[in-house]
């Protein structure tokens, strides 16, 4: 399964990266690729290409605050958690999307 992900927070610090870090640790665990773009008080960081969004499965968007340059993500799967759930509840994501693809997939 191929993912991409982009992490922001309201303040744009601790838990943009905490986040991506977290999805990062668990998809890849799960034998999964993952690039996870961060939007932070930085600015953006590790910024998804056009190939890599479209040779996506599923598209992870934290919904806690407004995404920059969401219309690159429009008709694809896209997939909104919140940070603290992607923090605190990895592991759960990555077996709803392994169940999903899996379905897809027949496997």
């Amino acid at each position: 399964m191929n993912i991409v992900a982009v992490t922001s927070c309201p303040t744009g610090v601790a838990h943009t990266y905490i986040a991506a870090q977290a999805l990062e640790k668990a998809f890849k665990a799960s034998g999964h690729s993952i690039k996870v773009e961060t939007q932070g008080a930085i600015g953006i960081g590790n910024k998804l290409t056009s190939d890599e969004i479209s040779n996506a499965d599923f598209i992870i968007l934290t919904n806690d605050v407004t995404i920059e340059f969401k219309n690159r993500f429009e008709g694809m799967e896209i997939v909104k958690v919140s940070v603290s759930d992607i923090i605190r509840k990895t592991n759960l994501l990555v077996k709803k999307l392994d169940q999903i693809y899996n379905v897809r997939n027949k496997k």
